[in-house]
């Protein structure tokens, strides 16, 4: 007797084989779009039909952000990537998608990959390469359409944010065939310009219109260029490869504008500010040289001849006064020490003795005589006396005893 399966085995079992099978987890399906419906959950239902079948088909939010584009439509031909498998609760089969492109389109997407792989080997993604925006940006350059809003955009923002930066724009084609020649022949010509940095971008449009951003050609001009450029290519879900190679990549045309300049108000305060500082700097530093000239002119002034004689003068003048103090000191002391000689001296006065009533003896060749032994009668000695000499003859020599000595 064969088995019995449950609903759920069964549906399990076949979602399984799905799952292992070589072909049906990864699939790229073309159909017409039918039945479609975005639901409030951000998921997307639709069917993909064509003569002979049609296939349920689901895009979940998650996968939408970066894998559909554009604003897909009933009967829009699609290729759409994704998986097989089986959705138990209807027991029914759907494609769920990853990535939805209009029919012819895949081509694209595969060369866009392959260049951006090939790119990125290489280093033109590399961060180091990366060149920083100037901070005062006089001219700007811009590669547009001339038509284009986007010019618009960049223009009435850079005059609004800053109106003493100058805008030039060298026009270039956008989308079509050859466009991509004119965005390099455009961005080599703003280099002659001397322009201080680059906006290059465009408008949204579907992968097809901005295929010239793409292109390898625009991508090695914008690594190679020497000027910092911003990218700005569609809306801020659109990516293209210069987005990779340029030195900063700006959502839409309107924020690269926003990017490259700051505003005038801005600088002006930091000028003012600046000149404010400079000033103060200059003034404080004209008055430290003012007091070092003052300090200056005054050593001068004291180095000139006649303040030097003078000061010299005034020098001699202490110099001799002190002298003069000096020897009047000296003179006073001198004269204090000759009174208490003279005093001295007075006392032993060999004059005031005589005045006194004394007398000095010498014999008759001036030696003093002061005893009486060794003279003889006939003699003859010298008495000075106070008013004079008396000349005498020794008449008899009478000696003490000793008793009377005593």
């Amino acid at each position: 007797m064969n088995p019995v399966y449950s609903v759920g085995k069964i549906t399990l079992y076949i979602k399984t084989m799905f799952m292992r099978d070589g072909v049906l987890p990864r699939v790229t399906v073309e159909g017409e779009v039918s039945n479609l419906k975005y639901h409030s959950s951000g998921h997307i239902y639709f069917t993909l039909k064509d003569a002979d079948a049609a296939l349920r088909c689901t895009m979940f939010k998650d996968s939408r952000r970066n894998g559909l584009t554009f604003q897909m439509q009933e009967g829009d031909k699609v290729q759409v990537l994704g998986r097989i498998g089986v959705y138990e609760r209807d027991g029914v089969y759907q494609l769920y998608s990853d990535r939805i492109v209009r029919s012819g389109l895949g081509e694209l997407y595969e060369r866009f990959e392959q260049l951006k792989k090939k790119l990125y080997a290489e280093g033109l993604f590399d961060e180091s390469h990366k060149k920083p925006l100037p901070l005062y940006p006089k001219r700007v350059g811009i590669v547009t359409s001339r038509t284009g809003a986007a010019l618009q955009d960049i223009v009435s923002i850079l005059h609004r944010r800053n109106p003493y930066v100058q805008p030039i724009l060298v026009p270039a084609q956008v989308q079509g065939e050859g466009a991509s020649m004119t965005v390099v022949r455009a961005i080599k010509r703003l280099v002659r310009e001397n322009v201080d940095v680059i906006i290059v971008g465009r408008g949204g449009g579907s992968i097809e219109d901005l295929w010239a951003f793409n292109e390898e050609n625009v991508a090695r001009a914008v690594y190679d260029c020497p000027v910092p450029v911003i990218s700005c290519v569609g809306h801020e879900t659109d990516t293209t490869i210069i987005d990779y190679v340029a030195d900063l990549r700006a959502p839409t045309p309107s924020a690269a504008a926003e990017l490259s300049v700051r505003e005038a108000d801005e600088l002006l305060t930091r000028l003012a500010d600046y000149h404010s500082e400079f000033t103060f700097a200059v003034m404080d530093r004209i008055s430290k040289l003012r007091d070092k000239l003052s300090a200056l002119g005054r050593m001068m002034a004291l180095q000139k001849p006649t303040v030097r004689l003078m000061r010299r003068r005034e020098r001699l003048e202490v110099i001799e006064k002190n002298i003069r103090t000096a020897m009047d000191t000296r003179l006073e002391r001198e004269k204090h020490r000759l009174s208490m000689y003279a005093a001295r001296l007075e006392g032993v006065s060999p004059a005031k003795k005589l005045a006194g009533g004394y007398g000095y003896v010498s014999d008759a060749d001036g030696k003093a005589v002061t005893t009486a032994s060794g003279r003889k009668a006939g003699d003859e000695i010298r008495v000075f006396l106070k008013d004079g000499e008396l000349l005498t003859e020794v008449k008899e020599v009478k000696l003490l005893q000793d008793n009377e000595r005593r």
